[in-house]
């Protein structure tokens, strides 16, 4: 099973690192770092997660950090990690949608 990232992912640890490093930037690379540590355990067991309550779609589960948010998508040979965010955010359908492809 592989571990893929869409570049909303990336996207979304960069901006989460940045956050976190305006106070700390070590904190903030260990964070992410965790956070991709976090993500990468699904691999051995893709349904450990629980499945994304916004949207009730079997394949698209999230893991939790902390109050952090990580959205993956099980396919058949991979699993594609959508987005990371934090708790509080709101999480638009289109986000995931346009990333199913």
């Amino acid at each position: 099973m592989k571990l893929l990232w869409t570049k909303e992912a990336l996207i979304r640890l960069q901006e989460i690192e940045e956050f976190i490093s305006r106070d700390n930037t070590s904190v903030a690379t260990e964070f992410v770092d965790r956070l991709i540590s976090v993500a990468e355990t699904i691999i051995h067991s893709p349904e450990i997660g629980r499945i994304f309550p916004e949207f009730s779609i079997e394949n698209i589960r999230e893991i939790l950090h902390k109050n952090y948010r990580i959205v993956y998508l099980v396919k058949k040979n991979s699993i594609d990690i959508l987005t990371a965010f934090e708790g509080h955010q709101f999480l638009k359908k289109e986000d995931i949608i346009k990333n199913k492809n």
